[in-house]
């Protein structure tokens, strides 16, 4: 199922996520730094749901307090809710 998430406080503006069950299959990242955003939606294709939030949620990004890494986990807490 896709899922689509406008992240706040980054420079990227919309996240577009499909799930299989709590599996990530994609994650495309509009915006934002191209190759991170590659590398993170690279990094956490194919993992469980609960592994990935707990490893992103609540990084910054310099003096920001959050990134896109972060607002990804918060995307996923969001989904989550709506699988559950």
């Amino acid at each position: 199922m896709e899922y689509r998430y406008n992240p706040e406080g980054v420079c990227s503006s919309e996240f577009i996520i499909t799930m299989d069950g709590n599996i990530i299959k994609s994650v495309k990242i509009i915006g934002g730094c191209p190759g991170n955003t590659l590398a993170v939606s690279a990094l956490v294709e194919g993992h469980d749901i609960d592994e990935v939030i707990s490893k992103l949620k609540g990084i910054p990004c310099g003096m920001r307090p959050t990134s896109c890494p972060d607002q990804l986990s918060k995307a996923l807490e969001e989904i989550k809710k709506q699988i559950a």
